[in-house]
């Protein structure tokens, strides 16, 4: 019985796409009889004739002009089957890298590794990012099958969003007479503030809704003190040398232990961060991006607002 392999249309592709044997071969690592010989059974098993010889070369034939889409598709099949029978293995000892950025670690950066080296202890842990534009470009350039971001500045080009949860912004203040009622654009443009995520100012989702409910008023937004990371924000206000507005679920978590005297208060009107599963648009995602997404997914959901 005559079977038709994966091996010949491997060959018959590369020679498809050289028009020659001798390139194929060369490409392909083969002897080029090897080549010659894996068409011929080819040619044998459908039948027909694929490649016609022109000179030092070969030309496809009608035949094989049929059979080229037939035999990428069939090859891009094992392939996406051998992948998914390694994320499988992956899930036993492999590496799985997954996007989070700065305040969703917080929320849930140490629990989500305990939550997946509980189910999977052989595994290695990767969770990379510093910010969301940051980690959204990792996505892009494939370091990353997908990611947890705020989604308030990130483009959708290429990009399946999913939002899973939303976080307030709030204004946070060590002096408790500035909290009784909600802040106004006019309150938040004469207050002295500290913010985070000073490189990254002009694209923060939440510094860009900050600036446009202060642009909107008519007011221009400022700052007294720029600094990288919340947790010196929060500091800065416990010590009483500025405000801040943070996320809530920030303010829950680092208040208590860098600002005991602290409290915060929403803006008027409120204003919401959208927290959002990121991944290349069309990706087949590997069952060890998955279980992260799953097990991210409730960690964010146990701490701020679902959606």
């Amino acid at each position: 019985m005559r079977v038709l392999s994966l091996h010949q249309l491997t060959c018959f592709l590369a020679t498809y796409e050289h028009q020659s044997l001798t390139r194929a071969a060369d490409e392909l690592g083969y002897a080029q009889p090897s080549v010659s010989e894996q068409i011929r059974l080819l040619e044998r098993h459908l039948d027909v004739q694929l490649f016609l010889r022109v000179g030092r070369g070969v030309v496809p034939t009608a035949a094989a002009e049929t059979l080229r889409p037939h035999a990428e598709a069939v090859l891009a099949a094992v392939q996406e089957t051998e992948r998914a029978v390694a994320g499988v293995r992956s899930l036993e000892t492999g590496t799985i890298r997954f996007g989070m950025f700065g305040v969703a670690r917080l929320y849930g950066g140490a629990g989500l590794v305990a939550d997946v080296l509980e189910r999977h202890p052989g595994v290695r842990v990767e969770l990379v990012g510093q910010h969301s534009r940051d980690v959204q470009e990792n996505l892009r350039r494939g370091h990353l099958e997908a990611a947890m971001i705020a989604v308030g500045g990130v483009s959708s080009e290429g990009m399946a969003i999913t939002p899973i949860a939303r976080d307030e912004l709030v204004y946070i203040s060590s002096d408790r007479s500035r909290l009784a009622s909600p802040i106004t654009a006019g309150r938040l443009a004469s207050a002295r503030l500290v913010m985070a995520e000073t490189t990254w100012r002009d694209h923060d989702s939440a510094r860009v809704k900050l600036r446009r409910m202060l642009h909107e008023a008519g007011y221009n937004p400022g700052t007294r003190i720029e600094v990288e990371d919340v947790e010196t924000a929060v500091e800065l206000v416990g010590r009483g040398l500025a405000d801040s507005v943070v996320n809530r679920g920030v303010a829950q978590q680092l208040i208590p232990r860098l600002a005991p005297e602290a409290g915060w208060v929403s803006l008027e009107p409120r204003l919401y961060d959208t927290l959002a599963i990121v991944h290349r648009a069309g990706a087949s995602l590997s069952p060890a991006t998955q279980l992260m997404i799953e097990l991210a997914t409730a960690r964010i959901r146990a701490v701020i607002e679902p959606l």
